[in-house]
């Protein structure tokens, strides 16, 4: 048997999962975009739902101590005539429908245009947009991404970079493979410009120390000494950066 209930952390929905089962112990986790509680098919009403208050309990301890985790779900909800803010610029969101089988999206100045098919289910619609205007964004913001990267690297690394792509990673602001690959979450294209500089500083960092040992946060700081407020930052505001 199972049930969902929603939970309100910093004005964010998240969804529990509450399944009764044919095993012994209670038990709690929570996953991608959502939590799971387990209960023994044999515990008594009152048993129950002391288990599930002390679970929904340490749920919203854990979610407000980690609030990233909050984003790790299909993307926000969107709405026609909605407007978002990208990188200091609002666009307008427009919605419409049509029989055709295939979606699609474009921008066209400061207004993003949403296709959807009739058919498509809701669960996707919400996944497709979220997407696609991730997509749009990236590639509207691309150049500064990678003017940013490029003048930080020569400021204070001088590495080879190979590559700079931004992805709409939803469990982590930037990576940086041994090939010298830099990836950055497009989720930071509503995180402030010196955030946006942390992260690009952090992964290429990562071009001379792949661990996060003494020697790499040395690095990190001698090119940002405040680099903590900006940690700090994405730790407290992170959960809202999300598409």
């Amino acid at each position: 048997m199972l049930k969902t209930e929603l939970i309100t952390i910093n004005g964010t929905d998240f969804p529990v999962n509450i399944l009764m089962e044919k095993r012994r112990n209670s038990r709690v986790s929570i996953g991608k975009g959502c939590a799971y509680i387990r209960i023994p098919l044999l515990l008594s009403r009152e048993e129950i739902s002391k288990e599930i208050f002390s679970m929904k309990s340490w749920i919203i301890k854990t979610l407000e101590k980690k609030p990233e985790l909050l984003s790790q779900n299909s993307g926000r909800e969107y709405k026609d005539s909605e407007k978002i803010k990208i990188m200091n610029e609002e666009y307008t969101i427009s919605i419409n429908y049509h029989k055709k089988n295939r979606s699609s999206a474009r921008m066209i100045g400061n207004t993003i245009f949403i296709n959807l098919s009739s058919g498509i289910h809701k669960d996707m619609q919400k996944k497709y947009i979220s997407s696609r205007i991730s997509r749009l964004a990236a590639d509207k913001n691309y150049d500064y991404i990678n003017s940013r990267i490029n003048y930080l690297n020569k400021k204070h690394f001088n590495e080879k970079v190979n590559s700079i792509c931004l992805k709409n990673h939803k469990s982590k602001w930037g990576s940086c493979s041994s090939k010298g690959n830099i990836n950055i979450s497009t989720r930071l294209l509503f995180a402030p410009e010196d955030i946006i500089d942390y992260v690009c500083i952090h992964e290429l960092a990562h071009l001379k120390e792949k661990n996060h040992s003494k020697s790499f946060w040395r690095l990190v700081e001698n090119a940002m000494p405040d680099y903590k407020e900006k940690k700090r930052w994405l730790k407290d505001n992170g959960h809202k950066c999300i598409f």
